[in-house]
């Protein structure tokens, strides 16, 4: 038996294990099993949202604020926000108009000049040890045909760099001056804000409209003969346009900032089996087919640092089982990091939740999941925030560490001490952090030991605070209780230093 074979076995049976004798409406986690290094995030869309536009500067502030922290209370420990949903922008840009999601006007800027919506939930996020990855669509530029773009729209400069596909307009991705421009736009970002990660979607081509070719002839006839592509290979001259794409931008953030990801959350199935013998046991909508986004050649060649298949069907689906499609990502992502999309809905109604994420951590190649969305957490649909807080996530837990980007420790805490002020005891330590030099602390992770508890870093249940701060705030437990506090720092890359210990009477 082959390798590669004798992997899909383990795979299946495991799986097949982490369902059998498991009620669906039963199933839960001690806290032993949750992992300490798990990627937990939460999409938080601004395309067809009306909720920021009704709101001035300070409400914005405030709502931003409370949705930080409600996702880091359920245990979210990665925040994806949309900060570019039609060629506009979320934030202070030159480049494109401000966002008319944001404000109800495309290029209206918010009453108060000084309020810039992505540096803002930055700071929400890191100040509480989570992640910040910047979502970005690269193509769309209007969800309806109708919309009104603002004055200093590009679309206005370079209107023959556009098309329009269906009631939709888009960057036409076969000119190269647009994949420049995108990039433009990726690197003003880095540059100018502290985000974790880049992210994209599954929108690269457009998903397909029955009937209705894409309008490419011109780019086509300009490009693909000298790009080595005959008529015939129109879709392989898509593909590869995506692929220069995705390439430049990452090549963008490496040599702005190497320490920034770059992460694709793509559609759920690479390629059905009837048209590809390595595909998935699926008959469904395709990327490598139907979106030219070659999304496996992607995570083998390095491109991206993190891949996301939105894995949102049912357990059993005829079509697209989600217990397939875990095990096809599973074996077919390279040793690289892997999350899993999960459909929130979708899954509590059919009481699926907990299974498909016990599911994933039975799969060593599976590192985390991701929640569409994040909305619903924060409204608390048919309970899923208790769910989460109380079940799923019961303790905290670390991004998993990028170790292809940098595989190193920092340097360890020093001077850890213990002090006592009149009505306050905390903890202070000291660092060399250095912002420029993203293989220095960037934060830090307490642990808290049982007096003669035995200092184990690894069990997730001893973290108390992942934190950005060099003082942690201690409870007064009436001044005899006797414990063992464990420090770390973390670098940008999440890899962990050596351990600083105090012993501490509460």
């Amino acid at each position: 038996m082959n390798r590669k074979l004798l992997f899909v076995c383990l795979c299946a049976i495991t799986i097949l294990l982490s369902s059998c004798g498991t009620s669906k409406s039963t199933l839960a986690y001690q806290s032993d099993s949750a992992p300490k290094r798990e990627f937990r995030g939460a999409w938080i869309q601004t395309v067809g949202q009306s909720r920021y536009s009704q709101m001035n500067s300070a409400a914005m502030k405030h709502y931003i604020s409370e949705m930080v922290r409600k996702l880091d209370e359920v245990g979210v420990n990665a925040v994806i926000f949309q900060i570019r949903p039609e060629a506009d922008a979320f934030y202070k840009s030159d480049l494109e108009p401000w966002s008319r999601f944001l404000t109800g006007q495309q290029g209206k800027a918010p009453d108060d000049p000084e309020f810039d919506p992505l540096a803002f939930i930055i700071e929400e996020c890191h100040k509480r040890g989570m992640e910040l990855h910047a979502w970005l669509n690269p193509y769309r530029v209007k969800t309806n045909i109708t919309n009104s773009l603002a004055n200093n729209h590009i679309f206005y400069r370079y209107p023959e760099r556009f098309v329009q596909y269906g009631n939709q307009l888009f960057f036409d991705p076969g000119l190269p001056e647009n994949r420049t421009f995108i990039c433009e736009v990726v690197r003003d970002i880095v540059t100018r804000y502290d985000v974790d990660a880049i992210h994209m979607d599954d929108y690269f081509y457009p998903y397909p409209i029955a009937g209705e070719p894409f309008p490419d002839d011109k780019s086509f006839m300009q490009f693909a003969a000298s790009q080595g592509f005959s008529p015939s290979q129109r879709s392989d001259w898509r593909r590869n346009n995506v692929n220069l794409l995705i390439q430049q931008i990452k090549l963008t953030i490496a040599g702005t900032k190497p320490w920034v990801r770059f992460g694709i959350s793509p559609f759920g199935i690479y390629r059905n089996k009837r048209n590809d013998p390595n595909g998935s046991d699926t008959n469904g909508l395709q990327n490598y087919d139907d979106l030219y986004a070659d999304i496996k050649l992607w995570v083998e060649k390095g491109w991206i640092d993190y891949n996301l298949p939105q894995l949102y069907w049912e357990i059993g689906h005829s079509a697209a089982d989600y217990t397939t499609l875990l095990n096809w990502w599973s074996i077919n992502n390279f040793g690289q990091h892997l999350y899993i999309g999960q459909d929130l809905k979708r899954s509590i109604d059919r009481n699926e939740l907990n299974t498909k994420i016990d599911q994933t951590r039975r799969l060593p190649m599976v590192h985390g999941n991701c929640y569409w969305y994040g909305y619903q957490i924060l409204d608390n649909f048919a309970g899923v925030a208790e769910i989460l807080k109380n079940d799923i996530h019961s303790s905290k837990s670390l991004i998993p560490a990028y170790t292809h980007m940098h595989d190193g420790k920092p340097k360890k805490v020093s001077k850890i001490s213990n002090v006592y002020t009149e009505d306050m005891h905390f903890l202070t330590w000291e660092h060399n952090r250095d912002c420029s030099n993203p293989e220095t602390a960037q934060k830090f992770v307490i642990y808290r030991f049982r007096d003669k508890e035995k200092i184990d870093i690894n069990r997730a249940e001893n973290i108390v605070d992942i934190t950005p701060d060099n003082f942690l705030l201690l409870p007064y437990e009436g001044g005899e209780s006797r414990c063992t506090y464990v420090v770390t720092a973390l670098d940008a890359f999440g890899n962990e230093s050596k351990v600083r210990k105090i012993k501490v009477k509460l």
